[in-house]
Protein backbone atom coordinates (compact mmCIF):
# COMPACT_ATOMS: atom_id res chain seq x y z
CA UNK A 1 0.00 0.00 0.00
CA UNK A 2 1.24 3.88 -0.87
CA UNK A 3 1.42 5.81 2.24
CA UNK A 4 2.67 9.76 3.30
CA UNK A 5 6.34 9.92 4.39
CA UNK A 6 9.11 12.77 4.85
CA UNK A 7 11.82 11.71 3.19
CA UNK A 8 15.56 12.87 2.51
CA UNK A 9 17.28 11.39 -0.58
CA UNK A 10 20.86 12.21 0.34
CA UNK A 11 22.72 12.95 3.27
CA UNK A 12 21.98 16.40 4.72
CA UNK A 13 18.88 17.07 2.15
CA UNK A 14 15.45 18.37 2.95
CA UNK A 15 12.80 16.32 3.73
CA UNK A 16 10.14 16.50 0.99
CA UNK A 17 6.82 14.63 1.73
CA UNK A 18 6.35 11.80 -0.68
CA UNK A 19 4.71 8.22 -0.89
CA UNK A 20 6.38 5.40 -0.25
CA UNK A 21 4.97 1.27 -0.42
CA UNK A 22 4.34 -0.42 3.11
CA UNK A 23 4.23 -4.15 2.62
CA UNK A 24 0.71 -5.90 2.11
CA UNK A 25 -0.26 -7.79 5.55
CA UNK A 26 1.34 -10.64 6.47
CA UNK A 27 -0.65 -12.97 8.51
CA UNK A 28 0.87 -11.62 12.06
CA UNK A 29 1.41 -8.00 10.76
CA UNK A 30 -0.56 -4.85 12.20
CA UNK A 31 -0.89 -1.99 10.37
CA UNK A 32 -0.42 0.80 12.65
CA UNK A 33 -1.84 4.31 11.64
CA UNK A 34 0.62 6.88 12.99
CA UNK A 35 -0.23 9.36 15.46
CA UNK A 36 2.90 11.08 17.31
CA UNK A 37 7.05 10.10 16.41
CA UNK A 38 9.66 11.10 18.65
CA UNK A 39 12.89 12.64 17.35
CA UNK A 40 16.21 11.24 18.65
CA UNK A 41 19.99 11.95 18.51
CA UNK A 42 20.38 9.26 16.33
CA UNK A 43 17.71 10.16 13.54
CA UNK A 44 20.06 12.96 13.36
CA UNK A 45 23.03 11.02 12.88
CA UNK A 46 21.33 8.95 9.96
CA UNK A 47 20.88 11.80 8.32
CA UNK A 48 24.19 13.17 8.14
CA UNK A 49 25.16 9.17 7.20
CA UNK A 50 26.61 7.29 4.32
CA UNK A 51 24.97 7.93 0.59
CA UNK A 52 23.98 4.07 0.35
CA UNK A 53 21.52 4.18 3.12
CA UNK A 54 19.44 6.68 1.13
CA UNK A 55 16.59 7.42 0.67
CA UNK A 56 16.08 7.77 4.39
CA UNK A 57 12.66 7.71 6.55
CA UNK A 58 13.65 8.03 9.93
CA UNK A 59 11.59 7.34 13.09
CA UNK A 60 11.91 4.36 15.58
CA UNK A 61 9.44 5.50 18.54
CA UNK A 62 6.06 5.67 18.34
CA UNK A 63 2.25 5.65 19.04
CA UNK A 64 -0.83 5.18 17.10
CA UNK A 65 -3.76 3.32 16.64
CA UNK A 66 -4.27 -0.33 14.68
CA UNK A 67 -5.67 0.23 11.43
CA UNK A 68 -5.73 -3.49 10.17
CA UNK A 69 -4.73 -6.78 11.37
CA UNK A 70 -3.26 -9.71 10.00
CA UNK A 71 -5.98 -13.26 9.84
CA UNK A 72 -3.07 -14.56 12.74
CA UNK A 73 -3.01 -11.82 14.74
CA UNK A 74 -4.28 -12.35 18.43
CA UNK A 75 -3.00 -10.08 20.45
CA UNK A 76 -4.33 -6.60 19.28
CA UNK A 77 -8.02 -5.33 17.75
CA UNK A 78 -8.51 -2.69 15.37
CA UNK A 79 -8.55 0.42 17.22
CA UNK A 80 -5.93 -0.54 19.82
CA UNK A 81 -3.27 1.81 20.84
CA UNK A 82 -0.37 0.79 20.15
CA UNK A 83 3.10 1.65 20.17
CA UNK A 84 6.37 0.63 18.47
CA UNK A 85 10.02 1.02 19.25
CA UNK A 86 13.40 0.38 17.39
CA UNK A 87 13.21 -2.97 16.90
CA UNK A 88 10.47 -4.95 14.40
CA UNK A 89 12.15 -7.89 13.95
CA UNK A 90 14.89 -10.56 15.48
CA UNK A 91 16.06 -14.07 14.31
CA UNK A 92 13.90 -15.53 17.61
CA UNK A 93 15.94 -18.61 17.71
CA UNK A 94 19.16 -17.35 19.68
CA UNK A 95 19.59 -17.42 23.33
CA UNK A 96 19.17 -13.64 23.69
CA UNK A 97 16.08 -13.68 22.31
CA UNK A 98 15.06 -17.10 23.88
CA UNK A 99 15.73 -14.73 26.95
CA UNK A 100 13.16 -12.33 25.73
CA UNK A 101 16.25 -9.85 24.44
CA UNK A 102 15.77 -9.60 21.40
CA UNK A 103 17.67 -6.06 21.47
CA UNK A 104 20.91 -8.60 21.71
CA UNK A 105 20.04 -10.80 19.24
CA UNK A 106 22.85 -12.20 17.94
CA UNK A 107 22.05 -12.34 14.51
CA UNK A 108 21.30 -8.76 15.41
CA UNK A 109 17.98 -7.31 15.47
CA UNK A 110 15.64 -6.00 12.30
CA UNK A 111 15.86 -2.25 12.93
CA UNK A 112 12.58 0.77 12.12
CA UNK A 113 14.35 1.99 9.74
CA UNK A 114 18.04 1.12 7.79
CA UNK A 115 17.19 -2.35 8.87
CA UNK A 116 16.85 -5.31 6.21
CA UNK A 117 13.24 -7.23 6.46
CA UNK A 118 14.00 -10.91 7.05
CA UNK A 119 12.04 -12.35 5.12
CA UNK A 120 12.05 -10.23 2.05
CA UNK A 121 15.41 -8.93 1.94
CA UNK A 122 14.04 -5.04 1.28
CA UNK A 123 15.28 -1.46 3.58
CA UNK A 124 13.04 -1.04 6.70
CA UNK A 125 12.01 2.85 6.20
CA UNK A 126 10.92 4.43 9.18
CA UNK A 127 8.22 6.04 11.48
CA UNK A 128 8.25 9.30 9.93
CA UNK A 129 4.97 8.29 8.36
CA UNK A 130 1.34 7.87 7.91
CA UNK A 131 1.27 4.19 8.58
CA UNK A 132 3.82 1.22 9.51
CA UNK A 133 3.42 -2.48 9.24
CA UNK A 134 5.07 -4.45 12.06
CA UNK A 135 5.08 -7.74 13.18
CA UNK A 136 2.47 -7.85 16.31
CA UNK A 137 5.41 -9.55 18.36
CA UNK A 138 7.05 -6.16 18.26
CA UNK A 139 3.89 -4.47 18.82
CA UNK A 140 3.40 -3.20 22.56
CA UNK A 141 -0.11 -2.13 24.04
CA UNK A 142 -0.03 1.23 25.07
CA UNK A 143 -1.28 2.94 28.11
CA UNK A 144 -4.49 5.23 27.28
CA UNK A 145 -4.26 7.12 30.63
CA UNK A 146 -1.05 8.84 29.15
CA UNK A 147 -0.40 11.78 26.98
CA UNK A 148 0.39 9.81 23.69
CA UNK A 149 2.62 11.95 22.41
CA UNK A 150 4.63 12.00 25.72
CA UNK A 151 4.58 8.15 25.55
CA UNK A 152 6.63 7.80 21.94
CA UNK A 153 10.24 8.34 23.42
CA UNK A 154 9.65 5.71 26.01
CA UNK A 155 10.49 3.45 23.45
CA UNK A 156 13.65 4.22 22.74
CA UNK A 157 15.15 6.92 25.95
CA UNK A 158 12.75 5.70 28.49
CA UNK A 159 13.38 1.65 27.77
CA UNK A 160 17.00 2.52 27.39
CA UNK A 161 17.82 3.41 31.00
CA UNK A 162 14.58 1.21 32.51
CA UNK A 163 16.44 -2.10 31.58
CA UNK A 164 19.64 -1.21 33.46
CA UNK A 165 17.66 -0.35 35.94
CA UNK A 166 15.39 -3.32 36.72
CA UNK A 167 19.08 -5.45 36.03
CA UNK A 168 20.96 -3.46 38.77
CA UNK A 169 17.27 -4.01 40.99
CA UNK A 170 17.21 -0.41 41.56
CA UNK A 171 14.26 -0.44 44.28
CA UNK A 172 13.53 0.97 47.68
CA UNK A 173 16.94 2.65 49.02
CA UNK A 174 18.63 2.63 46.14
CA UNK A 175 21.23 5.46 46.05
CA UNK A 176 20.74 5.96 42.81
CA UNK A 177 22.92 8.63 40.21
CA UNK A 178 21.96 9.67 36.81
CA UNK A 179 24.90 11.57 34.51
CA UNK A 180 23.18 14.28 32.58
CA UNK A 181 19.55 15.35 32.22
CA UNK A 182 18.58 15.09 28.56
CA UNK A 183 16.03 12.48 26.91
CA UNK A 184 17.73 9.78 28.40
CA UNK A 185 18.88 11.41 31.81
CA UNK A 186 15.22 12.72 33.02
CA UNK A 187 13.79 9.58 32.66
CA UNK A 188 15.87 8.09 34.56
CA UNK A 189 15.59 10.24 37.25
CA UNK A 190 11.46 9.91 37.12
CA UNK A 191 11.65 6.24 36.80
CA UNK A 192 14.12 5.74 39.59
CA UNK A 193 12.31 8.08 41.90
CA UNK A 194 8.81 5.73 41.07
CA UNK A 195 11.00 3.05 41.91
CA UNK A 196 11.63 4.43 45.82
CA UNK A 197 15.16 4.94 44.50
CA UNK A 198 17.03 8.03 46.39
CA UNK A 199 18.21 9.94 43.56
CA UNK A 200 21.41 12.38 42.80
CA UNK A 201 21.88 14.18 39.59
CA UNK A 202 25.05 15.29 38.44
CA UNK A 203 25.32 18.04 35.83
CA UNK A 204 27.81 20.15 34.41
CA UNK A 205 25.72 22.88 34.42
CA UNK A 206 24.54 24.81 37.37
CA UNK A 207 21.50 26.07 35.48
CA UNK A 208 19.89 22.62 35.86
CA UNK A 209 19.23 22.49 38.91
CA UNK A 210 15.75 23.67 39.31
CA UNK A 211 14.80 21.23 36.68
CA UNK A 212 16.12 18.59 38.25
CA UNK A 213 14.77 18.66 41.45
CA UNK A 214 11.12 19.23 39.78
CA UNK A 215 11.66 16.32 38.07
CA UNK A 216 12.03 13.86 41.58
CA UNK A 217 15.55 14.35 42.32
CA UNK A 218 16.83 14.55 46.03
CA UNK A 219 19.86 16.16 45.48
CA UNK A 220 22.42 17.71 42.72
CA UNK A 221 25.96 17.55 42.23
CA UNK A 222 27.81 19.74 39.74
CA UNK A 223 30.62 17.83 38.31
CA UNK A 224 32.58 20.79 37.27
CA UNK A 225 33.23 21.04 41.55
CA UNK A 226 35.96 19.43 42.32
CA UNK A 227 34.99 19.29 45.89
CA UNK A 228 31.39 18.30 45.37
CA UNK A 229 32.96 15.75 43.96
CA UNK A 230 35.10 14.74 46.22
CA UNK A 231 32.25 15.12 49.06
CA UNK A 232 30.08 12.35 46.71
CA UNK A 233 32.62 9.60 46.46
CA UNK A 234 31.26 6.23 47.62
CA UNK A 235 27.83 7.67 47.63
CA UNK A 236 25.93 5.96 45.02
CA UNK A 237 25.16 2.35 44.67
CA UNK A 238 24.08 2.19 40.72
CA UNK A 239 24.84 5.41 38.14
CA UNK A 240 23.17 5.88 34.82
CA UNK A 241 25.22 7.92 32.78
CA UNK A 242 23.39 9.74 29.56
CA UNK A 243 26.41 11.80 28.36
CA UNK A 244 26.72 11.39 24.56
CA UNK A 245 29.90 12.78 23.97
CA UNK A 246 33.14 11.44 25.11
CA UNK A 247 34.13 12.21 28.38
CA UNK A 248 36.29 10.73 31.49
CA UNK A 249 34.42 8.15 33.80
CA UNK A 250 37.18 8.29 36.26
CA UNK A 251 34.98 10.66 38.33
CA UNK A 252 32.05 9.11 38.30
CA UNK A 253 33.39 5.60 39.31
CA UNK A 254 35.02 7.16 42.32
CA UNK A 255 31.21 7.87 43.62
CA UNK A 256 30.27 4.98 43.81
CA UNK A 257 30.38 2.92 46.67
CA UNK A 258 31.43 -0.95 47.50
CA UNK A 259 29.90 -3.22 44.94
CA UNK A 260 28.70 -0.42 43.25
CA UNK A 261 27.86 -0.39 39.03
CA UNK A 262 28.06 2.40 36.38
CA UNK A 263 25.91 1.93 33.54
CA UNK A 264 27.53 3.86 29.85
CA UNK A 265 24.82 4.15 27.83
CA UNK A 266 25.08 7.82 26.20
CA UNK A 267 28.76 7.47 24.46
CA UNK A 268 28.78 4.47 22.48
CA UNK A 269 32.41 4.68 21.56
CA UNK A 270 35.86 3.55 22.61
CA UNK A 271 36.43 4.34 26.85
CA UNK A 272 39.67 3.95 28.74
CA UNK A 273 39.67 2.97 32.41
CA UNK A 274 42.10 2.47 34.92
CA UNK A 275 41.23 -0.97 36.70
CA UNK A 276 42.53 0.90 40.07
CA UNK A 277 39.05 2.42 39.77
CA UNK A 278 37.24 -0.54 39.42
CA UNK A 279 39.41 -2.55 41.73
CA UNK A 280 39.01 -0.66 44.69
CA UNK A 281 35.53 -1.25 45.35
CA UNK A 282 35.07 -4.00 43.51
CA UNK A 283 32.83 -1.90 41.06
CA UNK A 284 31.58 -3.00 37.16
CA UNK A 285 31.23 -0.95 34.13
CA UNK A 286 28.74 -2.12 32.38
CA UNK A 287 25.94 -0.71 29.61
CA UNK A 288 22.39 -1.31 27.56
CA UNK A 289 20.93 -0.19 24.37
CA UNK A 290 16.87 -0.26 23.80
CA UNK A 291 14.81 -2.97 25.41
CA UNK A 292 13.66 -6.55 24.68
CA UNK A 293 9.95 -7.28 24.51
CA UNK A 294 9.35 -8.19 28.20
CA UNK A 295 10.59 -4.93 29.56
CA UNK A 296 9.39 -2.64 26.72
CA UNK A 297 5.63 -3.91 27.99
CA UNK A 298 6.98 -3.96 31.41
CA UNK A 299 8.00 -0.59 31.11
CA UNK A 300 4.59 1.24 29.51
CA UNK A 301 2.45 -0.51 31.69
CA UNK A 302 4.96 0.99 34.91
CA UNK A 303 4.86 4.34 33.04
CA UNK A 304 0.98 3.25 32.86
CA UNK A 305 0.32 2.67 36.90
CA UNK A 306 2.32 5.82 38.19
CA UNK A 307 1.66 8.37 35.13
CA UNK A 308 5.39 8.75 33.96
CA UNK A 309 5.62 10.24 30.52
CA UNK A 310 8.33 12.33 28.82
CA UNK A 311 8.65 16.00 28.97
CA UNK A 312 8.36 16.70 25.15
CA UNK A 313 7.67 19.45 22.29
CA UNK A 314 5.56 18.45 19.94
CA UNK A 315 6.18 19.66 16.60
CA UNK A 316 4.31 19.37 13.18
CA UNK A 317 5.65 16.93 10.69
CA UNK A 318 6.47 19.91 8.72
CA UNK A 319 8.41 21.40 10.72
CA UNK A 320 10.92 18.33 10.65
CA UNK A 321 14.25 20.46 9.39
CA UNK A 322 13.10 22.98 13.09
CA UNK A 323 13.38 19.57 15.07
CA UNK A 324 16.61 18.74 13.30
CA UNK A 325 18.40 22.14 13.55
CA UNK A 326 17.61 22.73 17.20
CA UNK A 327 18.19 19.22 17.80
CA UNK A 328 22.01 19.78 16.63
CA UNK A 329 22.02 22.95 19.03
CA UNK A 330 20.68 20.96 22.19
CA UNK A 331 17.63 23.50 22.30
CA UNK A 332 15.52 20.58 23.26
CA UNK A 333 13.41 19.42 26.80
CA UNK A 334 13.61 17.09 26.91
CA UNK A 335 12.52 15.55 23.32
CA UNK A 336 11.45 16.78 20.26
CA UNK A 337 7.92 14.67 18.78
CA UNK A 338 6.52 14.66 15.46
CA UNK A 339 2.76 15.12 15.06
CA UNK A 340 2.02 12.81 12.00
CA UNK A 341 -1.66 12.74 12.48
CA UNK A 342 -1.53 15.38 9.33
CA UNK A 343 -0.18 13.08 6.74
CA UNK A 344 -3.12 11.00 6.93
CA UNK A 345 -4.72 13.27 4.83
CA UNK A 346 -1.93 14.71 2.47
CA UNK A 347 -2.27 13.53 -0.87
CA UNK A 348 0.50 11.16 -2.00
CA UNK A 349 2.30 11.95 -5.53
Amino acid sequence: MRISALQSDAPGAPFTLTSIERRALRPDDLDVRITHCGVCHSDLHAWHGPADAFPLVPGHEFVGEVAAVGVAVTRFAVGDPVAVGNIVDSCGRCRMCQAGQENFCEQFPTLTYGGVDRVDGTRTLGAYSSHYVVSERFAYHRPETLDPAGVAPLLCAGVTVWEPLRSAGVGRGTRLGVVGLGGLGHLAVRLGRALGARVTVFTSSPGKTEDAMALGADSVVVSRDDDAMTAARGSIDVLIDTVAVDHDLTPYLRVLDLDGTLFSLGHLGPVTVNTLDLLVGRKRLASGGSGGHRHTQELLDFCGEHGITADVEVLPATQIGTAFERLAANDVRYRFVLDLEGLEATPRG
